[in-house]
């Protein structure tokens, strides 16, 4: 017997009728996210969750659109390979993004080989139109007749003799950031783990702000402690926004290496009496002035659970200090504003400081940066830097990192910190100012987190994905000599 389907069943509505496509949920929103990304240049972590929520898609459908949107995201450059190797002319750019969506789920998702077709011909014929629909389906028909280990010889250099490109195409990098991670690892040994950990969905970090929350609440929330932070914990599923101290600014998501790069400013021993003064000179949007902000108040107790996982030596303080927080722009100025209790927040250029030389005890710079140690979380980004920007930027964190040495008074410290490994943003800046200046000597910062291995040869600290399940973070300790 024949079943005869209704209007957007997927089936015919009607003898003689075309097909009319199913109107899938999922895939529309991750088709939605690919397109701003391309035409609008948005940011698909802020963007999707938007999306997910004004369109009411939950459950499985909530995790289908994710996978769908970040993970072909992060493979572009594979995707891209494969079909243009399939295709007798170059998509127009709406085909091409169903078609990158089409080629995750063929390629790296367990969707049936002809679900992905179907759904993503179905999207197209949608979205599109019937003509582009067929093409698509014949692409798309190429690209599932080979896997992806079988599509790589085809596509990629051969490792033996060019191992950057071979990489490059295999997990979706640009070249010139696989030579640039290569260099700051120091040779090519852990480079594919590395650009695999980077592919990896990551585990939403939680901190709680000591005195304002603890590990133990987050975990009747349904959290996990952290590895290393005593003020992390790991969210498995779940909206972090529905949780009770999150959504009151007790809590809030933040990278576990990005705890412990405050927290390590906060353990330098530093010579004095009274109330401290600490600086964020580029705080926006408030992460680590967060945490700053209720180490300054409440001292860095993170009571029973983190105890237990504070490391040998490091004893818990009941220090008071007043942070004021700076960022140069209005906006982000505020959502620092939203995020600390008892920090004084301004608005203000961090090249042309508003605040007397020589006043501070501790100063927290989080210099502005490519971003290239976050992008397990910003997939895209991968596709948007472009190496002739790298040379601007290093300029930009020379000046700050001179003003934030004039900042901090005799035997205070700075912490130089970057959500980069890249080697020109990271150990080439430090040298140059240390070089140059005559009052400040490094400290092996990883004296002070003696908690994680695996930080590299010092005396800064680098954290990586594949070791420590983290952004790649970089860490400096500068103290100003008396």
């Amino acid at each position: 017997m024949k079943t005869r389907g209704g209007p957007g069943a997927g089936g015919r509505s009607g003898a003689g009728r075309p097909r009319r496509p199913v109107r899938d949920q999922a895939r529309n929103a991750a088709f939605d996210v690919m397109r701003a990304v391309d035409e609008r240049d948005a940011y698909a972590n802020l963007l999707l969750p938007r999306l997910l929520r004004e369109r009411g898609i939950k459950g499985r459908d909530a995790a289908l659109a994710t996978e769908l949107a970040y993970g072909t995201l992060r493979g572009l450059g594979t995707y891209d390979a494969v079909i243009e190797m399939c295709s007798d002319r170059a998509p127009d750019p709406d085909v091409r993004d169903a078609l990158r969506l089409g080629a995750h789920q063929l390629l790296r998702m367990r969707v049936p080989p002809h679900a992905a077709v179907g759904t993503t011909v179905d999207l197209v014929r949608l979205r599109v139109g019937p003509g582009a629909a067929k093409f698509a389906n014949a692409v798309l028909r190429k690209i599932g007749s080979r896997t992806l280990d079988e599509w790589l010889p085809i596509v990629a250099p051969d490792p033996a003799d060019d191992p950057v490109g071979h990489l490059s195409i295999a997990h979706g990098h640009p070249r010139w950031i696989v030579s640039a991670f290569q260099d700051a690892l120091g040779g090519p040994d852990e480079l594919a783990d590395l650009l695999a950990a980077d592919n990896a969905r990551p585990l939403v970090t939680l901190v709680a702000r000591p005195g304002r929350s603890s590990v133990a609440e987050l975990e009747e929330a349904g959290a996990d402690p952290g590895r290393y932070s005593p003020y992390a914990a790991y969210l498995r599923e779940g909206d972090p926004g529905q949780i009770a101290a999150v959504a009151e600014t007790r809590a809030a998501v933040q990278d576990e290496a990005s705890q412990l790069v405050a927290l390590a400013l906060t353990r330098v021993p530093v010579e004095g009496d009274g109330e401290e003064r600490w600086l964020d000179m580029c705080a926006g949007p408030g992460g680590k002035a967060g945490l700053l902000d209720a180490i300054a108040t409440y001292g860095d107790s993170a009571g029973p659970a983190g105890e237990a996982r504070r490391p040998a030596g490091v004893a818990a303080s009941a220090r008071r200090a007043r942070l004021v927080a700076a960022d140069v722009q209005d906006h982000r100025a505020r959502l620092v504003w939203q995020t600390t209790r008892d920090a004084v927040v301004v608005t203000a250029d961090g090249t042309v400081p508003a605040w007397r030389e020589g006043v501070f005890d501790r100063v927290m710079l989080d210099a502005p940066c490519t971003g290239l140690g976050a992008l397990r979380r910003r997939p895209e980004a991968r596709w948007r830097r472009d190496p002739a920007g790298i040379a601007d930027l290093g300029k930009l964190q020379r000046r700050l990192l001179g003003t934030a040495l004039d900042a901090v008074r005799p035997g205070g410290v700075v912490a130089y910190v970057t959500c980069s490994p890249h080697l020109a943003e990271t150990r080439v800046v430090v040298e140059d100012v240390v070089r140059r200046r005559d009052d400040v000597e490094q400290l092996d910062a990883r004296a002070f987190l003696p908690e994680v291995d695996g930080l590299g040869v010092g005396p800064h600290a680098q954290f990586w994905p594949h070791r420590h399940g983290t952004d790649a973070m970089f860490l400096a300790l500068l103290r100003k000599r008396r």
